[in-house]
């Protein structure tokens, strides 16, 4: 199965779902520039997700080859991917299950604690239990083919939520729903550009390899830093596995054998706040070293506010509305996007400490 692409679409739900957007409107930005700071919503819209439009395939119930059902009377299956140590995935588990309570849906989840092999079993398990429909946050991009060719076989429509797989959307699974992350790098480069006015050593802290978040939001920055900036110099690049614990280790070294560094991308908060344990125990004030991230957690917008972090992008991780309304209106034999891009804001020191409320 080839990857899909979906860096240069923009595709939304079809009008069933429309409608259903009106319960998930928020934080917006720019369709002209993806640099540009988003809009901000009042704090009672806080954290709520969108979809942006534009044109693109969709997918219904027919094409993909399942049957009509009522999402009420339906068991919806979930399976996380990662540790809930993470606060992106926290609120991403408690947004699906408040959504499922909220339309009262019964919901069966699992997690697989950062191992795929565990993560494809749980699928399995799911669909052995009885569910009808399939809400995935994978952990790898590739490897899925037992899990589809087991949904094939009993027409489970598959939403794939925060990552993607390299399969055939409308065949393989219905749609995926997330950022753009190719976008978000350039943000962040954007932010980075600005933070050291386009000159000087800089790190990149990958995320976990073998998934298109990583490749994406790698591809997205090093494209924008090499087109606006050619002053800055990317000296460093190693994984910090999306961990704040990897990102402070790998950090610590890169002080070490590059003590002119200048600046860091953190490809998510997690690692960014490692990177920040780091400096402050190598004795570095607040803004001596540029650190620009990825997610929108709270302690990470709390650290712009501090002075130790220049910008964060944010990638909302409350999926739960949106993807149940997708569901929904999949189900009832609407059509849906292929490929739904979620719009997300970002937060610098100029709404910081007014937006706080909106991190997560």
């Amino acid at each position: 199965m080839k990857p899909h692409s979906r860096t240069t679409t923009r595709n939304i739900l079809a009008v069933g779902l429309v409608a259903g957007l009106a319960l998930v409107t928020g934080c917006t930005k720019s369709e002209s520039d993806d640099s540009a700071p988003a809009q901000t919503s009042s704090s009672g819209d806080a954290g709520k997700q969108v979809a942006e439009s534009g044109g693109g395939k969709n997918c219904a119930i027919g094409d993909y080859g399942a049957d009509k059902l009522d999402l009420k009377s339906a068991v919806v299956g979930f399976s996380q991917s990662e540790k809930e140590a993470n606060p992106f995935r926290i609120a991403e588990t408690a947004s699906i299950k408040a959504e499922a309570s909220k339309r009262g849906i019964k919901l069966l989840t699992a997690n697989a604690q950062s191992q795929f092999s565990k993560q494809i079993s749980d699928v399995q398990d799911l669909i052995a239990k009885g569910a009808k429909l399939l809400v995935i946050a994978p952990l790898n991009s590739d490897g899925w083919e037992p899990v589809l060719r087991s949904a094939q076989a009993k027409k489970i429509p598959i939403i794939t939520i925060d990552r993607q797989i390299n399969a055939a959307p409308c065949k393989d699974y219905v749609s995926f729903i997330g950022s753009d992350f190719v976008a978000q790098g350039r943000r962040a480069a954007d932010q980075l550009i600005e933070a050291t006015g386009g000159k000087g050593e800089i790190a990149i802290l990958l995320g976990a390899a073998g998934n298109n978040v990583t490749t994406e939001r790698t591809k997205g920055f090093e494209d924008r830093v090499k087109a606006k900036a050619p002053g800055l110099k990317i000296v460093f690049k190693q994984t910090g596995e999306f961990t704040r614990e990897k990102g402070q280790s790998v950090t610590e070294q890169l002080i070490q054998s590059k003590p002119g560094i200048k600046a860091i991308y953190a490809e998510n908060d997690e690692m960014g706040l490692g990177a920040v344990n780091a400096l402050k125990g190598a004795g570095k004030k607040p803004g001596a070293v540029k650190i620009v991230t990825i997610d929108g957690t709270r302690n990470a917008v709390q650290g712009i506010a501090d002075g130790w972090i220049s910008a964060v992008i944010e990638s909302n991780p409350r999926f739960g509305p949106l993807a149940f309304a997708t569901l929904d209106s999949f189900t009832q034999g609407k059509p849906v996007g292929e490929d739904i891009v979620i719009q997300d804001s970002q937060y610098t020191g100029a709404n910081a400490k007014a937006d706080l409320n909106k991190a997560y």
